[in-house]
């Protein structure tokens, strides 16, 4: 196969050239390649990017009360309409008191003959001992996990101790630790209050979750990460300035190794959703919670000044008719989460490069280069010989006008509903084999492959 005449955006060049794949892999980079017998992709006037990696999702989540309704079929067949080549998935949680390497086994069965594009796992801690910490070592050769994701809220919350324990353990083995940050007591406490006193409609979720909660419980990891000796953090779902502030200022004093993750919903929604009427700010019910507009701004802010890493999705859908009308007495019954898999390159392509807020290569390094130099998907990420064979073509002169109707996500809204884009994946190509084409999926259940990532 060969990609002729598109203009190849990485991370940090953009150039017009020809991309010849052989056995899935990218052969050669020229000017002018010419085959006989390869196939033909012409690429005139669009560009021509590495595969997307959401290193966020939540595909076939159970939450206890729910589950979410994209399996790894649908989920990964929605991303790769969007442009997205790999995901790495957070997997839920499992019976108390369980190994690491339940909840893998459990995921594998997931995902091995669901996924139709790459995909990979990370780690999830429920509670922290020898036996635990063990097991994070011996998983990185096994099955090439190299992040594991804490949360210090929930059922299965990381007291402060247990988190700075792994901390140390991530410093010792170089795997990178995410997390999700909230201050669980006043999170419950207001929660509580605000039930006591019956308000309970959507608008009073983001008001038991405020954003000093999320900022307090980044500043708290930041200062452990930096007495552990400065492992690997990642902040995921970052949704607020005031948490990037403190990010920033660790960034600007000379911490190292901490990176952080936002999502489309924190840059193109606000809180004023939790409002709308007929219930229909149930759609907007995850954690962290939307912010006010002047939040979006200081986040793209922080793209631009390149203090935010990754944008990933958190993607996790339940139906508006279905289960979220569990929340529609009591938010607090609620099953947390949104779809966004599909729109996050379109996006951020559009919002982003399109109206000049970020370059067509910043664009590739949050969507693709971070997340896999971060994440240790040491052959993606980048446009260059020797790497897999994950492409995407983007038009910028398509437009689309988002609805649920075109979408591909299995579940029945979108929180993008009415948006106008600029610019739109056309063509998504996956370890050589074009699985998406002008909105027709040509690849095969099953197909995607299991990654075993490095340490980087």
């Amino acid at each position: 196969m060969i990609i002729k005449n598109g203009v190849i955006a990485n991370s940090s060049i953009s150039f017009k050239a020809d991309i010849k794949i052989e056995n899935g892999i990218i052969s050669a980079i020229s000017q002018n390649i010419n085959d006989n017998d390869g196939e033909i992709i012409e690429a005139e006037g669009m560009y021509v990017i590495p595969g997307g990696i959401d290193a966020h999702t939540h595909m076939d989540l159970d939450v206890g009360i729910a589950r979410a309704v994209d399996d790894f079929y649908t989920g990964t067949v929605a991303a790769a309409f969007g442009g997205t080549t790999t995901i790495i998935d957070h997997m839920g949680f499992g019976p108390k008191g369980c190994s690491l390497s339940h909840q893998v086994g459990v995921y594998h069965k997931l995902a091995g003959e669901k996924a139709v594009i790459d995909y990979g796992f990370h780690g999830v801690i429920q509670h922290v001992n020898d036996d635990i910490l063990n097991e994070m070592d011996e998983l990185i050769d096994k099955e090439g996990i190299t992040s594991y994701k804490i949360y210090l809220t929930y059922d299965y919350k990381i007291e402060d101790k247990d988190a700075f324990r792994v901390l140390e353990k991530a410093k010792e083995n170089g795997i990178v630790i995410t997390v999700h940050p909230e201050n669980d007591g006043v999170v419950n406490y207001l929660k509580l209050k605000y039930k006591a006193q019956n308000r309970l409609t959507p608008e009073y979720h983001a008001k038991s979750r405020p954003l000093e909660c999320e900022a307090e419980a980044i500043s708290r990891m930041i200062q452990m990460a930096h007495m552990a000796g400065d492992p690997k953090l990642y902040i995921v779902h970052l949704s607020n300035a005031l948490g990037l502030d403190i990010i920033r200022q660790a960034i600007d004093r000379g911490q190292k190794n901490i990176f952080a993750e936002t999502c489309p919903q924190y840059l193109f929604l606000n809180e004023d959703m939790y409002k709308l009427p007929n219930n229909e700010g149930l759609k907007y019910i995850m954690s962290p919670p939307l912010r006010s507009k002047d939040n979006n701004e200081k986040l793209f802010s922080g793209i631009e000044k390149k203090y935010i890493d990754v944008i990933a999705t958190d993607h996790c859908p339940f139906n508006f008719g279905i289960e979220k009308q569990m929340g529609k007495d009591d938010f607090t019954k609620c099953p947390n989460g949104a779809p966004g898999v599909e729109l996050r390159l379109p996006l951020m392509f559009s919002e982003g490069v399109m109206k000049k807020r970020i370059s067509i290569n910043d664009f590739v390094e949050i969507s693709c280069h971070n997340p896999a130099k971060i994440f240790g998907l040491d052959k993606k990420g980048e446009i260059a010989v020797g790497f897999d064979a994950d492409i995407v073509i983007i038009d910028p002169n398509k437009k689309i006008n988002i609805s649920k109707n075109i979408l591909h996500e299995n579940v029945d809204y979108t929180p993008y509903e009415g948006f106008e884009l600029q610019g739109y994946p056309v063509v998504t190509i996956s370890r050589g084999e074009i699985i998406v084409k002008d909105n027709k999926f040509l690849g095969e259940k099953g197909r995607g492959k299991y990654i075993k990532r490095k340490i980087m």
